[in-house]
């Protein structure tokens, strides 16, 4: 006799924590989310469906498979994962479990999943981020991201905190934060999802660093064509 595990039926989707790579399509109109095991290879969307990475025939998650969407119970324990080194530069997520779910000591493994909000560290000389910048990996398609503060995000790649939201749709909010350990950021609905006063000053702020950097290539550009001259 084989016992079955009892149903559940939740009056609201479970939340739960993971952490992904914040990602940005190649031509720079969607953003999406990449897994730091094996699923990373194929990066999600806001609201996206799991498939079986194998290739087989089943809908996740099968429970003699290990496909399907990962989270944990516990905030505290997904940011721990952030102290690794191949970790440190992703962020901070916050889901919604939706659709069938199988539930485990520390979290569920589930069929779909809607992400609520990320939270993103500290640009790595230690300043506070307003933007996100191209971290030089990608998988086919799609680009890698990392948090920038206003003065290292010059490059002409970068995407402010606030345009990564907009991109990525269904009212997901992008803070940033210090560690990850601190209460959860609450998710607010699309139609707030209008940029504030912070946001605003956020991208003006990087929009100046844009033009500073530009003008400075500018400058070094003329110098090299006067120098050019000179020795013709």
């Amino acid at each position: 006799m084989r016992l079955r595990l009892p149903a559940e039926r939740p009056t609201e989707p479970p939340t739960g924590y993971k952490i992904a790579h914040l990602m940005l399509s190649q031509d720079g109109i969607r953003a999406g989310f990449a897994g730091v095991s094996l699923g990373g290879a194929l990066p999600y969307g806001v609201l996206d469906d799991a498939c079986c990475l194998y290739g087989r025939r089943h809908r996740p998650p099968a429970r003699l498979c290990d496909c399907g969407f990962y989270c944990v119970h516990d905030r505290t324990a997904a940011a721990a994962l952030l102290c690794t080194a191949e970790h440190r530069m992703a962020a901070l997520l916050q889901v919604s479990v939706l659709g069938a779910y199988i539930r485990f000591e520390r979290g569920f493994r589930y069929a779909r999943q809607r992400v609520r909000a990320a939270t993103v560290g500290p640009c790595t000389c230690g300043g506070s981020a307003v933007a996100l910048a191209d971290a030089g990996w990608g998988r086919p398609g799609w680009r890698a991201l990392v948090p920038v503060c206003t003065r290292c995000g010059h490059g002409p790649a970068s995407v402010p905190l606030a345009g990564f939201a907009r991109l990525a749709g269904e009212g997901l909010r992008v803070v940033a934060g210090g560690g990850g350990t601190g209460p959860a950021p609450t998710a607010q609905p699309a139609a707030s999802a209008e940029p504030g006063v912070p946001e605003l000053a956020a991208e003006a702020a990087l929009l100046q660093a844009r033009l500073d950097w530009f003008q400075t290539q500018l400058t070094r550009l003329g110098e090299r064509g006067g120098g050019e001259g000179e020795d013709r």
